[in-house]
């Protein structure tokens, strides 16, 4: 294994040419020279935002020195917050962690009026360049030259904990879960539609990641690069984040800061959160990596998995720390049925614990022990959460050993937990919010406040057969030794729809991508080269790092460079090919 060789900031490699600008003094001289190419003596530069982005530094270091004769600001025309609010209520109800997935898009809140309102003040204004700036800005005016500035989710996050509120809302102060519960649910899902219907029409791309240094690229080159990416192995830009429950495996092994109180838990395999790097030259963008879902779907995901899923990637990779930490609250899944009629998702959380690290600690809580009956169950978790005697896990809940390279299956229904002193690689489907907390060992959360149950949720989908002996027979893969080469058939279960093979080498090891997109994790060795079999850029990986090989590749080789034995696992979709 090596030490601290973990790649923080990976980052692709753009081969086609592309047109891009590092901070406003260059946005702004680029932008100008393509204003004046135009020839048009009162052009129209829209500036769309995704919800999140300063628009008082756009407004200052953009828009201010292009010295436009009008500038509207396209949230000033939207609905205000009250109405919004209530037209978003049923969306969002009254849980703090839970809402309905929306199907709402951007000109539901700009009424006509306003909107008519906006285009002639453009109309009426001295003869310049005209701007529109804001989320919307493309509801107000037909441009001339259309720039599109993103965000990541995860610089979303960092910002609305450092108190900026949520689009049109009054909630500065609103504590993080509720406001990552507006995004997830509702505004994040109606920013993505508004980007995809504007993919072929963004003349420039703007990574407005960093306060006062954004990178641009040209419409043409992002779309290249999209393409690029889809056709070759990639990974993702990994984010970390402290828990209540966190160890400090990641911590050490990862050279994060050494300073935080732990790191509990970390998207590595993310792409509808986690980033991607694009590096034109000497010129870096960072953007969601959901847009090469939205962009590519076919290329990456394959045609099967595209047709069944949508452009959504389904399979999601991520780490959980507990060493040195606490157990993770017990708590279970949705079923699928319960997941479509109560959040509107297609499928469910259905997931995988596969064992990176251990000790003689190590152990996952799983299903429910043989004879125990769902009332009783309820009831002791009941009377713990009100504040009766604890909740006796010992009693009721199965407590497995593990150790390094178990795989420990858990399809929706199950009860389960990791305990401590387990690094946990996830291997799940993608969705990742809708997890019902049984018992939380009575702790408070990070903000001080008690964190959300769900006994009534849990109730309607705990699987009672999920007893000691359904998990002995059907949930634990357990690992031993054997010749090398090989490989290994580990999970998930049969009802989940992610099929995962280990792959143990010296030398190489030539996978297939079996018509999905593949997602894959380093788990043992110090460093690999994935090269597509028919040419094409390699990627160089390090250990318990994750990365991507699009459908579009086929078949790739994985070559250890570390020296010793290698294992990889590879997670696809089954029944694509």
């Amino acid at each position: 294994m090596g030490e601290k060789s973990y790649e923080l900031r990976p980052e692709v490699a753009v081969a086609a040419p592309a047109r891009t600008a590092d901070g406003y003094e260059e946005i702004v001289c680029e932008l100008r020279a393509r204003l004046s190419e135009l020839g048009a003596p009162s052009p129209v530069l829209a500036v769309e935002c995704y919800p999140g982005v300063d628009l008082a530094e756009l407004r200052s270091q953009l828009v201010g020195p292009l010295a436009p004769a009008v500038a509207l600001v396209a949230d000033d025309y939207a609905w205000e917050p009250e109405r919004l609010e209530a037209r978003i209520a049923d969306t969002l109800t009254d849980d703090r962690v839970f809402g309905v997935m929306s199907h709402y898009t951007i000109d539901q809140f700009f009424d006509d009026e306003l909107v008519a309102r906006a285009r002639a003040d453009l109309r009426d204004a001295p003869a310049g360049l005209r701007v529109v700036l804001g989320t919307g800005a493309t509801l107000l005016c037909e441009p001339d030259l259309l720039v599109y500035v993103g965000l990541t989710r995860w610089e979303i996050q960092l910002r609305q904990r450092a108190g900026i509120p949520s689009w049109r809302a009054d909630n500065a102060d609103e504590d993080q879960l509720r406001k990552f519960k507006r995004g997830y649910f509702f505004e994040w899902r109606m920013a993505d539609r508004a980007k995809r219907a504007l993919f072929d029409r963004m003349d420039y791309v703007i990574d407005a990641n960093r306060p006062g240094r954004p990178t641009m690229v040209d419409g043409a080159g992002y779309r290249s690069a999209l393409a690029e990416v889809a056709r070759r192995p990639f990974r993702l830009v990994p984010y970390f984040d402290t828990s209540v429950w966190g160890g400090h495996w990641m911590q050490e092994r990862f050279g994060l800061d050494p300073d935080a109180p732990n790191f509990g838990w970390a998207f590595d395999g993310v792409p509808e959160e986690n980033s991607i790097i694009l590096r034109f030259g000497v010129t870096r963008v960072e953007v969601p990596a959901v847009d090469v879902v939205f962009r590519e779907p076919d290329a990456l995901l394959g045609p099967l998995v595209h047709a069944r899923f949508g452009a959504e990637f389904p399979i999601r990779f991520d780490f959980l720390d507990t060493m040195g930490g606490q157990n993770l609250s017990l708590q279970v899944h949705p079923l699928v049925e319960y997941a479509q009629d109560r959040f509107g998702i297609h499928y469910t959380q259905d997931e995988s614990y596969y064992i990176l690290d251990a000790t003689e600690r190590s152990c996952v809580y799983l299903g429910v022990r043989d004879g125990v009956e769902k009332d009783e169950l309820m009831a002791a978790l009941r009377g713990a959460q009100e504040g009766g005697a604890p909740f006796d896990d010992a009693r009721y809940v199965n407590c497995v050993p593990v150790r390094r390279h178990d795989h420990v299956l858990i399809p929706a229904g199950t009860v389960h937990a990791a305990g401590p002193d387990t690094v946990v690689l996830e291997i799940s489907a993608t969705p990742y919010i809708f997890t019902f907390k049984l018992w939380d060992w009575g702790r408070l959360g990070l903000d001080g406040r008690p964190r959300p149950v769900h006994l009534d949720h849990g109730e309607s989908n705990i699987q009672m057969t999920r007893d000691t002996t359904f998990v002995e027979h059907e949930l634990v893969s357990r690992y031993s030794d054997g010749p090398v080469p090989r490989e290994e058939r580990t999970g998930l279960h049969r009802l989940e729809f992610i099929e995962t093979r280990r792959h143990w080498f010296e030398d190489a090891v030539e996978l297939e991508c079996h018509g999905s997109v593949n997602m894959l994790n380093l788990v043992e060795g110090v460093s690999a080269r994935v090269e597509p079999v028919d040419g094409g850029p390699a990627l160089e990986v390090h250990y318990a790092e994750t990365f991507i090989v699009p459908a579009s590749v086929g078949r790739y080789r994985v070559v250890n460079t570390g020296g010793g034995v290698a294992a990889v696992i590879q997670a696809y979709v089954r029944g694509a090919e």
